[in-house]
């Protein structure tokens, strides 16, 4: 059994190398014209290249040349790139229209008076543990709040001084962190207030947009004109929302937060109060 098996291998590999000879002739004249020597192993090798060129050919046509926006699901880079900057553009939007949503659900809710209470009540202390706790005011403690009922009827007194004023609901325009205050004599006629980027901004009161522009120091503007001969500026804008001339109400989005003109080091809005052509500190009329 062993011998026959080798027998065949032995036929087949001499049937391989064996030599044969492609002769095509002249049918006429029975002529020569191409005589080709070849070997079954020969023939089986050449197709095998020339499958791999072939193979290679068509590959690198469709990867390399413009054939590929011929064939389904191939694009170019400039499409490609398109496609991505939309995609991005509307995620975008999406998130500017859910924090719009959720800013108009919070307004209807304070409209209609729809508040978040909680009507757990404390617990008390049944184990005597703090028992011991010194809850008397400490001496700093009293200063302070000496100082702040101080401040509080200077504060009063201010709102008094302003005819009109203290009897307006003021919105805030922008809440994060106030980094520089109002200070007359450096200058500096309203708040800086620090928050994230691309934040909206809201009219303070109703008004009417009196002006609108850009200059190199303070960037893009928007000033409102409201009643009382009160008005509110707002600088410093990395875009402007509404134009010379628009009715807006207290809470509406007037601009976007940037870091546009000389002045700015960063996202930030500079808000500004003047009643009867007098700057007057943002802090005593409006919560932040």
């Amino acid at each position: 059994m062993i011998d026959k098996k080798n027998t065949r291998l032995q036929r087949f590999a001499a049937f391989l190398r064996s030599k044969y000879r492609l002769v095509i002739l002249n049918d006429s004249t029975f002529g020569e014209k191409i005589s080709l020597r070849l070997s079954p192993l020969g023939l089986i090798t050449g197709i095998f290249a020339i499958t791999i060129v072939m193979t290679t050919l068509v590959i690198s046509l469709v990867a390399f040349t413009p054939l590929r926006e011929y064939i389904p699901g191939y694009g170019t880079v400039s499409e490609r790139k398109e496609i991505l900057e939309l995609t991005q553009k509307a995620d975008s939007m999406e998130q500017t229209l859910e924090a719009r949503a959720a800013y108009m659900n919070s307004i209807l809710n304070v409209l209609n008076e729809k508040f978040e209470t909680k009507t757990e009540k404390p617990k008390k202390d049944t184990t005597g543990k703090y028992a011991k706790v010194d809850t008397k005011a400490s001496t700093n403690d009293i200063e302070f709040r000496n100082d702040y009922e101080l401040n509080k009827n200077n504060s009063i007194a201010t709102k008094a001084k302003y005819k009109g004023l203290s009897d307006l609901v003021f919105f805030t325009p922008a809440k994060g962190l106030i980094t520089e205050s109002f200070n007359v004599s450096q200058n500096h006629y309203g708040l800086d207030i620090v928050t994230k980027a691309d934040e909206t901004v809201k009219s303070t009161l109703d008004g009417t947009i009196v002006f609108t522009g850009f200059s190199a120091e303070d960037g893009n503007i928007i000033q409102v004109q409201h009643s009382n001969n009160l008005t509110s500026i707002y600088k410093h804008n990395s875009a402007l929302l509404k134009k010379t001339g628009d009715r807006i109400k207290a809470g509406e989005a007037i601009s976007v937060v940037g870091n546009t003109g000389e002045k700015s080091k960063g996202p930030h809005l500079h808000f500004e109060l003047w009643f009867d052509g007098q700057p007057i500190n943002p802090q005593d009329f409006v919560a932040f």
